[in-house]
């Protein structure tokens, strides 16, 4: 997955909530991409799959796994994500999990506009058998 950004930016510059927006759809698309690698499926059962780990609960967890293999500069990525101010928290969601969940789409957002596509495909994989587990 290489970078779609044909510009640059000063990464120092962007908010870490615009940060977690990119890393979103960073997250969602790589979690597609494993899931349709597993196996050809109906669209209806492929989203019930990635719904399972595109949520608060299971990012929060993820960035809880993450931590350990995470460097000094991303540990300041993921924590100006997860103590963003945000206004409202989803009803399905606990605050705490829906800051870590923040974080963790943060450090997304920034490995990809940094365009460290290997860097991002190295912490997917850390994840990959907690996705696996709950996608198969």
């Amino acid at each position: 997955m290489d970078s779609l950004l044909s510009c640059d930016f000063d990464l120092r510059q962007i908010s870490p909530l615009t940060l977690s927006f990119i890393g979103d759809g960073v997250y969602d698309l790589m979690v597609r991409e494993y899931i349709i690698s597993l196996a050809n499926r109906p669209v209806g059962k492929l989203n019930n799959r990635k719904i399972s780990v595109v949520n608060c609960g299971f990012q929060a967890k993820c960035a809880t796994a993450l931590l350990p293999y995470l460097t000094e500069d991303e540990k300041v990525i993921y924590n100006r994500g997860k103590n963003a101010n945000v206004h409202s928290v989803p009803k399905n969601a606990s605050r705490s999990d829906y800051h870590s969940a923040t974080g963790f789409e943060a450090l997304f957002g920034y490995l990809y506009i940094k365009k460290d596509i290997a860097r991002l495909r190295e912490l997917f994989n850390i994840i990959v058998t907690d996705i696996y587990e709950r996608v198969k």
